[in-house]
């Protein structure tokens, strides 16, 4: 697998390569623009420029992907939410097209009290006009719905609800999921030994297809299992543990998938000094490889 971490943008997107290799990533997610904002400053063609320059000089960080902006809520029973959810995830996949980011990952969206299946509905018709607006901008940017971990009225935590979208939005070969192991443990699929994990796989594979898994979020759980609370751990400190995260890694069919860390970014010892917690996540998780099993 490819692994690494979500890195900060600020002072430009160009500055993440400097910072993925800092951390030792093989891969990374960014945000396109600011994550707390609907707007989006115009992507200039320096921008690319510089981008495209540290792309090159850094061929150690082999893949990327945009994670989109939390405020979208494309469930939303609210028709001028709704719309602007539906343009702002259009800004999100055209800004990563422009980039050339291949991979683009988005929250499906919280139905508000409006019921599952009319939030689902409200998703699918999003995406299908999502995908018919950006078939020419946008062409080899695939459009990944998060897996999610149920709570509230949150969409998305379960492997039907996920199918039921893509089938809704029309199956298009663009969407994709984006398996987040916190917020699947946390909605009740069991990952932490090596037959728990096969079952939820085949699960996957049975309901969705592992064609659509495109790419993982990689984040232990502060809570146990079906709580339905998202809270993110440091690898191996939560109660996913290390066999669970030896599942994937050493699993040959994610061979060339990327992995992203979310998980906090510093730890404060009790001396006051503090460690960069990507660097021991990535090499706990490179532990964990199975080199001659492989």
């Amino acid at each position: 697998m490819k692994l690494g971490a979500h890195i900060s943008a600020a002072g430009g997107l160009f500055k993440t390569y400097a910072r993925a290799k800092e951390a030792a990533c093989e891969t990374m997610m960014v945000f396109t623009k600011s994550n707390r904002q609907w707007k989006a400053k115009p992507i200039a063609d320096e921008d690319v420029e510089k981008y495209k320059t540290a792309q090159a000089a850094h061929e150690e960080i082999t893949s990327v992907a945009v994670h989109a902006s939390y405020l979208i809520n494309m469930a939303s029973p609210k028709d001028d939410l709704w719309e602007k959810s539906v343009q702002a995830l259009k800004v999100e996949v055209e800004r990563a097209a422009v980039y050339g980011i291949p991979l683009l990952v988005f929250h499906p969206g919280s139905h508000v009290k409006s019921g599952e299946e009319a939030g689902m509905d409200r998703i699918a018709t999003g995406l299908r006009r999502l995908l018919k607006e950006t078939a020419v901008t946008a062409p080899d940017t695939l459009i990944c719905l998060e897996t999610m971990a149920g709570q509230g009225t949150n969409l998305g935590s379960t492997f039907e609800q996920l199918a039921y979208m893509i089938d809704q939005a029309g199956a298009d070969e663009r969407l994709g999921v984006c398996f987040d192991t916190c917020h699947v443990f946390a909605s009740g699929y069991d990952i932490r030994s090596a037959d728990a994990y096969e079952d939820t796989m085949a699960q996957f594979d049975g309901i969705i297809g592992l064609d659509r898994l495109k790419f993982f979020h990689f984040n232990d759980s502060k809570f146990e299992l079906g709580k339905r609370k998202d809270r993110h751990a440091h690898i191996g400190e939560g109660f996913i543990g290390l066999e669970g995260f030896a599942n994937f890694v050493n699993d040959s069919r994610w061979e060339n998938h990327a992995a992203h860390m979310e998980t906090p970014k510093i730890k404060e010892l009790e001396d006051g000094t503090t460690i960069e917690m990507d660097i021991v996540n990535l090499a706990t998780l490179r532990g964990l490889i199975d080199v001659e099993g492989g």
